[in-house]
C-alpha cells in the first residue's frame, strides 16, 4: 500500500485557501526533539514544506503492514529536509547503500536538480491502490498477461526491462521504474512521460553521476562495474531518489543480511549485487 504524506497543518487563524486540513500527526519543525515510546519513535518524519495531495489510507491492511514500523512513510528523499529525514530514521549513521553518512553532499547536489519528491500526481486521489511488481525474467514469455498487468493502479518495473515489442506479455503502462546508473535506459524510444523513475543509490558515484547528467557536466565512468548511461532520457520532474532506509530495512529485516561485512571488498560488492537482483526485494 502506497501512501502519500498528509498536508502540513497551517497556523490557527488562517482562512480560505491559506488553511490546510490535516487529520494525521504533524511533522516536527527542524530541530524539534523526537518523542519516543515503548513502540519506538513517535510522530512522523519531517516532510518538505509544500502542498501535497491527500491519499486516504486503505481500511484493510496489506499483508506487509506489520513490517512497517512507522505510521507514515514517504519513500523518496526531498531536497529541503533529507538530512532531517535521515536523522529521524538513523540513516545518518550508515554509509550507502544503507544511509547518507559519507554521501550527504552528493545527495544534496543531486536532489537540488530534481523538481519534485511527490509520490503521485497532485490530482491522483485514489484512496486504495492495487500494486504489481513486474520482474524481468523470461517467466512472462507467452503468458499474455499484459492486459492483466495494465489493470493494476500502480505498476512497478525494474531497471531496463523493456516494454516495446513485449506489450502482450508485460503490458504497456509503468508507474514507477527503479534504476541505477548501469541499468537505466538511454534510448529515447523507451521514455514514457507518465513514468516516475527512482534512483536506487548503491554508492556515492551513483549520485554524482545523476548530478553530472542533470547539469550537463562530463561523466566520469571510472568506478562503475560496467559503463553507465551517458545521457538521460528522463526529465527532472520524473526523477526521484529512493530513501536508503528502504534498502536497509529490506537487507536487515526482510533478507536478514549480516550487519558487519568482511573487509574483502569483492565479497561486499557481490553481496550488494545479490541484494539488487534478489527477486525478494522486488
Amino acid at each position: 500500500m502506497l501512501q502519500e504524506p498528509r498536508e502540513r497543518q497551517q497556523p490557527a487563524g488562517a482562512s480560505g485557501d491559506e488553511r490546510a486540513e490535516s487529520s494525521g500527526p504533524l511533522a516536527p519543525e527542524p530541530g524539534t526533539p523526537l518523542r519516543s515510546s515503548r513502540r519506538g519513535l513517535g510522530g512522523v518524519p519531517p516532510v518538505e514544506m509544500k502542498k501535497r495531495n491527500k491519499i486516504q489510507p486503505c481500511l484493510s491492511k496489506p499483508a506487509f503492514a506489520s513490517l512497517l514500523r512507522f505510521h507514515q512513510f514517504h519513500p523518496f528523499l526531498c531536497a529541503a529536509d533529507f538530512k532531517n529525514t535521515a536523522s529521524f530514521y538513523g540513516s545518518d549513521k550508515f554509509d550507502l547503500p544503507y544511509g547518507i553518512r559519507t554521501s550527504a553532499e552528493y545527495f544534496r547536489l543531486a536532489l537540488s536538480k530534481l523538481q519534485s519528491c511527490d509520490l503521485f500526481d497532485e490530482f491522483d486521489n485514489v484512496p486504495c491502490k492495487k500494486c504489481v511488481v513486474v520482474g524481468n525474467g523470461g517467466v512472462l514469455k507467452n503468458k499474455t498477461l499484459g492486459e492483466k498487468i495494465d489493470s493494476y493502479d500502480v505498476i512497478i518495473r525494474m531497471n531496463n526491462g523493456p516494454i516495446l515489442g513485449h506489450e502482450e506479455e508485460v503490458g504497456r503502462r509503468t508507474t514507477f521504474r527503479l534504476f541505477y546508473p548501469e541499468s537505466v535506459f538511454s534510448d529515447p524510444n523507451h521514455n514514457d512521460p507518465n513514468t516516475t523513475v527512482i534512483l536506487t543509490a548503491f554508492k556515492p558515484l551513483d549520485l554524482k553521476w545523476l548530478w553530472e547528467l542533470l547539469t550537463g557536466g562530463k561523466i566520469n565512468i571510472n568506478g562503475f562495474w560496467k559503463k553507465p548511461a551517458l545521457n538521460l532520457i528522463y526529465k527532472p520532474y520524473q526523477i526521484r531518489i529512493l530513501d536508503p532506509f528502504i534498502i536497509r530495512t529490506a537487507a536487515y529485516e526482510l533478507l536478514h543480511f549480516p550487519k558487519v561485512f568482511p573487509k574483502n571488498q569483492v565479497v561486499h560488492r557481490k553481496t550488494l549485487v545479490l541484494l539488487r537482483d534478489d527477486p525478494r526485494t522486488s
